[in-house]
Formats: structure tokens, sequence, C-alpha cells
């Protein structure tokens, strides 16, 4: 079976963005099928030029798509054997990671571009805004980034972009494929991808997953999941099309939180080990669940004319305990490293943490459960009018969503409510087992609602070969509330006592838009130039903190701005370049002290900008030779940091620093050569330092190190059914941070593991 492609789009300029291959989703063209093992690991991109993302709102292949959008598809994903959403952006320049901590939870935390898009994630295209860990690829066909400010496509907010999860379904075509997988670290893994005809057209298709494994290089986290997908297809072939599917998911982890980190003494404290834990092993813990009903119908109202209707009910649980390493840090000199204090506490030995002492999150619980029932129905229309041909789309989406947080600590509380004491833990060689009581005393609980009413219109003029004009807008009524009864946390009842119940209510029209220009020297080539924004209100997520100081404040607003190219150089290999900027033009900032504000509602002040060049290539370089590369260069300026009126009165700290978790430069390359039977895979992934702080300096913890990692792959087909491959991740052990905190500690990212793989395919 030919491989499906991944595929950049072009680069002219030597501006440049990062694009790499389009896989198109759409049922009644099936799902690209899975290859025989003797195909496995070859990157083909022949015949895939003319794809265009999975959306129905892009009528357009890649190429002439006014946009950098980067896909990773399902070859690549197992040719590295990326499992995980935060597996596979890792991969990708211009994205870092916070510690995963939130209002609404544990779970990935995204910056892209400078901004965070942690509630910009879709799958097929609608929302999925609870925050949770997305751990498993099991049921994707691609991933696909879309930079650049986005609300007109994906709805509120989309500062710096958004992903999208593309998800398998049922297509005509007859495959199974079974894969077994073991390697070091504890890791064990099974999964099953098998689509059947029912007949000339329907068909079914069922993917399923075990997966256990150690966090690589630590000494306690683990992950354990399973999951199952089937879905069903009807029609497929004939004008009416019908789509039914269904995704569940259970995870059972121990989260990573990490170690401590400041920048003053080269990121990680003095006497750490990777290795080390500073949680509770026999008390933290992740426990999700994710069950999503989801049913497509497509109607072809003539050869020109689809209509498209989508609607879908998930519901997200997560139950949460955590034990971050806060607390107060005594180093073996009797310096206390953190850069608000210089002192140890009284009493407290050198070389030893005191966890959540005075303050910190031990023992942590939080139960989450986000609901969400959507429908979006799409017209996509072809015609001509006076010369000029249009693709048109024209749609709506209605969709409402709820969140309910009860949060609470597991530990005994002094009677002033604050953290009753721990056994102190060595720095160098902590003990991370707890033997105290423990009785549920409850903080709070929040409720949240979203109800999203949107409609949009977009079009793509084709006025000759040559020229074409992309248009688009968007409305929306977004509306919703939080509900937070607040309970105190004396020693006392077992769940503590209700203070007081705070409702805030948020709700707002907006409206975006974007318009672009290309230009077609050849029919393998087209520049463009694009201008978009975006529009986040202050409930721009159900789970998203509102309150008296922002439920009134009115919709931030960012834009974007792009010149870009895209040129196949050959027939199987495409270039893609771009320079953009991105303006966050007002965003909300606190107002302390102003006399004119005595509400101490927030200020529209907030300025910030991030100018960038981003390049890729992918595809056939030979007929045996792939690549797949991708690189990104961005300058960040906080313009204006603070409201007009601290400004005007104490100063503006923040301004000219770069944003924070921004890297300057990133990139990544992975390519493969095939010799017959055998494959080879190389990567190399590069992240330079960046800086990261708080909400104030006075929390900065400075530069965060950036660091080089290198990843290969070999695989061999015994046959036409069956193969073998084994990855190395981290090839040469490198240790390095990801997902820092403004607490003091980060994350170290995973040590070298390597894995074997066996696919069966029949």
């Amino acid at each position: 079976m030919p491989h499906a492609a991944f595929r950049a789009t072009p680069l002219a300029l030597a501006l440049a963005t990062i694009l790499t291959a389009p896989v198109a989703f759409a049922a009644e063209e099936g799902p690209a099928l899975p290859k025989k093992p003797t195909d496995l690991d070859k990157v083909e991109v022949v015949g895939k030029y003319d794809e265009k993302p999975a959306s129905v709102k892009y009528t357009e292949p890649l190429r002439d798509t006014p946009q950098t959008i980067t896909v990773i598809n399902r070859e690549v994903m197992d040719e590295q054997n990326l499992l995980g959403l935060r597996d596979a952006l890792t991969t990708l320049p211009g994205i870092t990671f916070g510690a995963g901590e939130g209002g609404g939870g544990y779970g990935d935390s995204i910056t892209l571009r400078g901004f965070n898009a942690s509630s910009d994630i879709t799958t097929d295209n609608v929302r999925d805004s609870a925050q949770y860990s997305r751990t498993d690829s099991f049921n994707l066909q691609a991933i696909e980034l879309v930079n650049g400010a986005n609300s007109v496509y994906s709805g509120a907010g989309s500062v710096g972009g958004n992903i999208n999860l593309v998800s398998k379904v049922a297509a005509m075509g007859e495959f199974t494929n079974v894969q077994l997988g073991g390697g070091t670290d504890g890791y064990g893994r099974a999964t099953l991808d098998s689509n059947i005809e029912l007949g000339d057209n329907a068909a079914f298709r069922i993917n399923a997953m075990a997966h256990q494994n150690d966090a690589p290089g630590r000494d306690v986290e683990t992950f354990e999941r399973w999951g199952i997908a089937p879905s069903i297809a009807f029609g497929l072939g004939t004008d009416l099309r019908v789509t039914l599917s269904y995704f569940h998911q259970t995870d059972n982890n121990i989260p990573q939180y990490g170690l401590p980190y400041f920048s003053a003494y080269g990121g990680p404290l003095p006497g750490t080990r990777r290795e080390n834990y500073y949680g509770y092993a026999n008390v933290d813990s992740q426990d999700i669940n994710v069950d999503m009903l989801t049913g497509v119908i497509e109607y072809d109202l003539n050869e020109n004319t689809t209509i498209r209707s989508l609607a879908r009910f998930q519901n997200v649980d997560q139950y949460s305990v955590v034990d971050a390493p806060q607390g107060t840090w005594c180093l073996f000199n009797g310096v206390n490293p953190s850069p608000t204090t210089s002192a140890c506490l009284v009493g407290q030995a050198p070389g030893t943490f005191l966890p959540g002492n005075p303050s910190g999150p031990r023992g942590y619980v939080r139960d989450t459960q986000n609901s969400i029932a959507i429908s979006q129905t799409d017209l996509v229309t072809h015609f001509e009018t006076a010369g000029i041909e249009h693709a048109l789309v024209a749609g709506f989406s209605i969709s409402s969503e709820s969140f309910d947080l009860d949060t609470g600590g597991l530990f005994p509380r002094r009677a002033n409510g604050t953290n009753a004491p721990l056994p102190p833990m060595s720095i160098s060689d902590p003990n991370n087992i707890y033997t105290g009581p423990r009785n549920y005393t409850r903080a709070s609980i929040t409720e949240g609602s979203l109800d999203n009413q949107s409609a949009y219109l977009f079009d793509t003029l084709k006025f000759d070969e040559r020229w074409m004009l992309n248009l688009g807008a968007r409305w929306e009524h977004n509306k919703g509330d939080s509900i937070v009864d607040t309970y105190s946390v004396v020693a006392g009842p077992a769940f503590g006592t209700s203070t007081g119940i705070s409702t805030f209510e948020n709700s707002d029209n907006l409206f975006s838009y974007r318009a672009s220009v290309l230009f077609k020297p050849v029919e393998a080539g087209t520049l463009y130039l694009s201008y978009s924004n975006s529009k986040t209100p202050s409930k721009a997520s159900v789970n998203g903190a509102c309150t008296a100081q922002t439920c009134n404040v009115d919709p931030e607003t960012a834009a974007n701005i792009e010149l870009g190219a895209k040129w196949d150089v050959t027939k199987t290999l495409a270039v893609t370049g771009a320079l953009f900027r991105n303006d966050r033009q007002n965003y909300k900032v606190a107002d302390p002290g102003n006399p004119l504000n005595p509400s101490g509602e927030q200020q529209l002040d907030g300025e910030a900008r991030v100018d960038g060049v981003s390049l890729g290539v992918a595809g056939q370089i030979t007929h045996d030779w792939a690549i797949f590369a991708n690189a990104t260069w961005l300058e960040s300026e906080v313009l204006h940091g603070v409201s007009d009126y601290v400004a005007a009165t104490v100063g503006d700290p923040f301004k000219g620093l770069p944003i924070s978790g921004t890297p300057e430069r990133s990139g990544s390359i992975w390519t493969t050569y095939d010799l017959d039977r055998w494959t080879f895979g190389y990567g190399v992934t590069y992240q330079s330092d960046y800086v990261f702080y708080g909400n104030t300096l006075a929390t900065s913890y400075g530069n965060v190190h950036g660091y080089t990692t290198h990843r290969a792959m070999v695989s061999f087909a015994l046959n036409d059914q069956l193969s073998f491959q084994l990855n190395a991740n981290n090839l040469f052990d490198k240790e390095y941070y990801v997902r820092v905190r403004n607490n003091g500690w980060a994350t170290p990212g995973d040590a070298r593991s390597l894995v074997l793989t066996a696919t069966y395919a029949f």
C-alpha cells in the first residue's frame, strides 16, 4: 500500500513557518490504510500534495491554504513512537509546556508561540477544552498544529493558534494491525487497529490499546491506561453517509511534578538527583476517564454542494492527589535558594526540605468533571459568479459545557487552617512514603457553565490561475458563569464548613475575521499575505477562572499577520516558509491602588508581541530517503506589562522583557532511509534557553536551560505481514528540564529509553 504522506508547504523568500504533512479526514474517502510491514517505515509523499486540513472550513489544499499548519500524521507518530499529545508536540518548535497546574486540574499545559493554548485544543474540529492529560494517540490519524491567532476557525481564544486532533474512523477497505511492544522502564504495550467492510457501502473499525510504563529516569512515577474506540459508517460512496463513533480511555497514573529548580543554582538544587521524588509515592495519583460519543451525517445535495452535521457528547472525569515540591529548602550551607528570601526556617537542618511549610499543595485533592454537548453544521458549496470561482462554507455551532470541581486536602490542618507540620525530607535522599493520618478537608466547590452559539462564513475566490482571495468571519455569543462555594479549612468537621457562595457571570458577543491574498506564480507554488484576529472573553473556557476582578472586563484581542510561501520543489518534496507577527494587543492586568478604579477590576492595558520566522521541509529527497524538518525563530517582547496607572506611578518592570516561557530558537529534524526490508531513522530536537517568571518579577526563576536530544529507529520487515521496530529516545541520555513552575520546581525530561515493537498486519 502506498504510504500516506506527510508534507510541509513551501518556502519562498527565506522566511518561514512550520508546515508538515497534510492528512485528510473524510469518511467517504476512507482512512489512510495501514501499510504492510515491508512499507511500515517508508515516508512517501507521492500523490498527496492535494490534501487539505481535516476541517471542512478549509476548502483548499494545504499548499493553497494561507496559514502555517503543521501536521504530524500517523506514520510520523509510529516511526518515532510518539504516544501522547505532549510527546508529539515536543518534536515541534515554538512550543513549551507548563507544570500542568491550573484551576481546572492537573493536565496538558501548552504555550504556543509565547501564548497559552491549554484551552485551544479541538478533537475533529470541535472543542475539547477540559484540562487533563491526553496520554495516548492510539485512536488518532493526525495532529494538526494551526499557528497564529485563529478564533475565526476554532472559536473564542486561540491567541497563538490551536491544536486539532484527528480521529480514526471506519471506511472502505479491509486491514488488521496488531502491535506488541516491550522495553526499558517497565514498558509494555498492545494495540489493535482493524477495519472490516460490511457489504458494499458500510464498514466497521475498532481501535484498542493497553499500556503501562514507568517514567524513564524516575524512581516513582508510573503510567497505566487502556482504551477502546469503535466506529461504524454507512452509505460510504453514496450521497448520504452516516458515521457513529465512541471513544473511551481510562488512566491510572502517578503524576510527574519533578525537582526543585532555581536558575541561580544552574537549575536543579545541589544535592538533587534526576531520580528523586519529593511527593508521596503512596498518596499521589491521577485517575482519568474519558468518554466521547460522536455522530456525523453528510449529504451531497448535488455534485457541488454538501451539508455536514456533527453531534458530540463528551465527559471527562479526573481525580488527582498531588504533592508538589513546594515548601522551604535549606541548602547544606544554610541558605534558602528562593529568590524572595534567603533564610531557612528557624531550627531547620541544612540539606533538608520542609514540605508544605509555610505553604504548598501537599495531599492536595482535585475531583473534576467536564462535560460538553455540541452540534456543528456546515454547508460547503462551489459555484461561479461573473467568471470568479467560489468555494464557500457557511455554518453554525451550538455548545453547552459544564464543570464541577471539588478541592481539598488529605493531611491534617492546624486550628488556624494552615498546614500541619510534615516530617522534613532530605534534599539528596527524600523519604517519599507518607505514614501520617489522612482526613479529607474540603477547601471549595466550584461549578461552571459555558454556552456558546456561533455562526461563520468563509469564501475562497479564484479570479484566475494565479490570484485567489480568502475571506472569513465568525460571530459568536459566549455566556458563562462560575459559582464558588468556599469552605473553612480549620480543624473540625471532616469536610469543613461553608463560608459562603460567590457567583460570577460573563456574557460577550465576539467577532473575529481573517483575510488573505494568494498569488501562484506556478502551479507548484503559492505566495500569500494574511491577516487574522482572535477574541478571548473573560470566560473563555468552562473551567477558567472568572472573578469579581475579571468577569466584567471586555474581551482581549490578538492579531496575526503572516507573509509566507509554500512550494512543491519536486513531486515528492515540499518546503515552506513564513514571516509573521503575533500581537496580543490588550490583555488583562491588575490595577492595584488606582483611586479611579475602587472595584479593583483588571484593565486591558497589557500588550505583548512575538515576531517570528519559521521554516519547514518534508517529503522524499530520493525514493528511499525521507525528511521532516522544522525550525522557528521567535523574538518576543512585553510592550506593556502592568496597568496604565501602575506604569505611571511606579513604572513597568516587565516592559522590554521577553515573554515568559518563549524560546528564541527551536527546531527538529527526523529523517529515514529505506534499504529493502531495513529502514533506519534518526532525529534531533533542539530548544534554546528561555526566561521564566511569574506575575511579579519577585518570583522570577531566571533562565531555563535549553537542550538538544536525539532519537533513533531501526526496523526490519521479516515478510509482508510481520515486522520489528526498535526505538531509542533521548539516545545520549541528556539531562534536561521542562514544565517549569514559578514556585521553584521543574520536571526532568525523560531519560534514555528503548522500545521494541512487533507489528503483524493482515
